[in-house]
């Protein structure tokens, strides 16, 4: 069987809600010996810096662990390290008790490893209050789920023209084979993650926390909130998941009303209009219908290395790219352009940002901690739709994210879990408008269980939106105050939509 669209954006893209910033691999590099230890309550923290290779800078943190039991039920079993990173206030003087803890997207982002990017999304609320960065269990360098052999080594999927349903379950049987005698992946869900956040907080001495969510990072904050009401103080929501949404099962409708949007917009202006008469959906398609009955071979000009290469350009490849590019309007800027050329023979241009986007993917998401948390929460509330026949990523979709379901070991969900959240915490939700994953359809319905919450929706952006224009004063306002109805939003009608290229060169001036 030859690769689908659904089984690039399963398991070799970012589908599955993840924040869509560059990654930053965290490092934790000691410092003089003398530097000594900083006591946050009962944990000692070091100094590190964390940065990585696609980072632009690095940041000065502190940086400790935390033992937790694997199996809560039991205490005195196997435990596991939670990697913990501390950005210190910046004022503290006027230093507030309550910290703020960053919860990653995915499933299966570390926290740590965006340090610099919540840094600067947080800002503002780093003047007053300590930002804490938790590895969420199966995640980052100390306890990840990872699929490796008896020597360290990645197992390696089959080749794409053979991964199927039956692959990607013989994948994952190998996965959890080779994790017998280190994890068990029964333990790595989002019930035993906000056991592991309150742990935190008592270890750190702190009564209250603020918790700021991306993506699927909003579902732990939800269900942190709802187990744990009298030591939650606020909730920021960015890209927010409901909890009684199935994950992936919307992703192809999502996509397609983001494509639609894209569209809408462009047909708006007149310049990109004129450039692109054919709206992008059905050109999209076009090229997908012509690349799954003939693959081309395409000369290209590497853009790592810059060497001349000659590959083959699928549907697959297309599809995935666009997919992934939607969740940034920067980069989806550049979308209609390249696939207009190829639309008229053109590949290069595009097989070039495939073959870049595919190596940035690499180590972004721990896939084992993903399933042990869809498979235990999500697959067994999965129902097709047949709607998603008539779109652009497809009707494999769905099936192809909880493929290795079948395989994987998967602990259970508690009673209630996928209840909406009905809580008096402060809220502050936040949107983009042509989010392919987490529209802002989802934040009205969170929203409608939080009276003291209120929503922002940001024209023509995309996923993960809190560091953009003057959301950082906002959010760091709204942590303050507590109070997200008095916030002043008028700063945010000068974010819009982020036009198409019309060429190489750019946009039209």
């Amino acid at each position: 069987m030859r690769t689908s669209p659904a089984w690039i954006a399963a398991l070799a893209t970012i589908c599955c809600l993840t924040a869509c910033t560059p990654r930053d691999d965290a490092s934790a590099s000691r410092k003089d010996a003398d530097a000594g230890k900083r006591m946050y309550g009962s944990i000692a923290f070091e100094p590190c810096t964390l940065s990585g290779a696609l980072a632009s800078s690095s940041i000065d943190a502190q940086c400790a662990r935390l033992d937790v039991p694997e199996d809560p039920a039991k205490p005195d079993g196997r435990r596991i390290p939670l990697n913990i990173a501390w950005l210190p206030a910046g004022d503290k003087g006027s230093k507030a008790p309550d910290p703020v803890f960053f919860l990653a997207g995915g499933p299966g982002q570390a926290a740590t490893e965006y340090a610099v990017d919540v840094d600067a999304a947080l800002r503002d609320v780093r003047k007053h209050r300590d930002i804490v960065l938790i590895d969420q269990r199966g995640t980052g360098k100390l306890s990840p789920l990872a699929c490796r052999d008896a020597n360290g080594a990645e197992l390696a999927l089959p080749a794409d023209e053979e991964v199927d349903a039956a692959a990607v379950a013989d994948y994952a049987a190998r996965c959890a084979k080779a994790l017998e005698s280190k994890a068990d992946p029964r333990f790595y869900t989002t019930t035993q993650a906000i056991g592991d956040l309150d742990a935190v907080r008592a270890a750190l001495g702190v009564q209250q926390i603020n918790l700021v969510g991306v993506s699927y990072g909003t579902r732990v904050a939800q269900q942190y909130a709802a187990r744990f009401p009298t030591h939650t103080r606020s909730i920021v929501l960015d890209g927010v998941l409901p909890n009684e949404l199935v994950v992936g099962s919307e992703f192809a409708r999502t996509f397609e009303r983001a494509l639609e949007l894209q569209s809408a917009h462009c047909q708006s202006l007149p310049g990109c209009r004129e450039r692109y008469p054919r709206d992008l959906r059905t050109q999209l398609r076009g090229l997908k219908e012509r690349l799954q009955a003939a693959p081309v071979q395409v000369d290209f000009r590497d853009p790592a290395t810059a060497q001349r290469r000659r590959d083959t350009l699928t549907a697959d490849a297309v599809v995935g790219l666009t997919h992934m590019f939607s969740y940034m309007p920067q980069m989806m800027s550049l979308m209609p352009v390249v696939i207009d050329e190829a639309d008229r023979g053109e590949y290069a241009p595009l097989m070039a940002l495939a073959q870049l986007a595919t190596r940035n993917m690499d180590d972004r998401m721990s896939r084992g901690m993903q399933w042990s948390v869809i498979c235990a929460e999500d697959a067994d509330r999965y129902t097709p739709d047949p709607a998603d026949a008539d779109t652009v990523l497809g009707a494999e979709t769905g099936p192809a994210f909880f493929a290795a379901c079948k395989a994987w070991p998967h602990g259970t969900r508690p009673a209630g879990f996928d209840k909406p959240l009905h809580s008096n915490v402060p809220a502050l939700l936040l949107s983009g408008e042509i989010d392919p994953v987490t529209p802002p359809a989802y934040g009205e319905r969170v929203l409608k269980g939080l009276p003291n919450g209120r929503h922002f929706v940001l024209r023509g952006q995309g996923h993960n939106v809190g560091a953009t224009g003057c959301l950082p004063k906002l959010v760091g306002q709204f942590v303050e105050s507590l109070d997200a109805k008095a916030l002043d939003g008028k700063c945010l009608d000068t974010i819009g939509y982020v036009p198409p290229f019309t060429g190489y060169n750019g946009w039209e001036p």
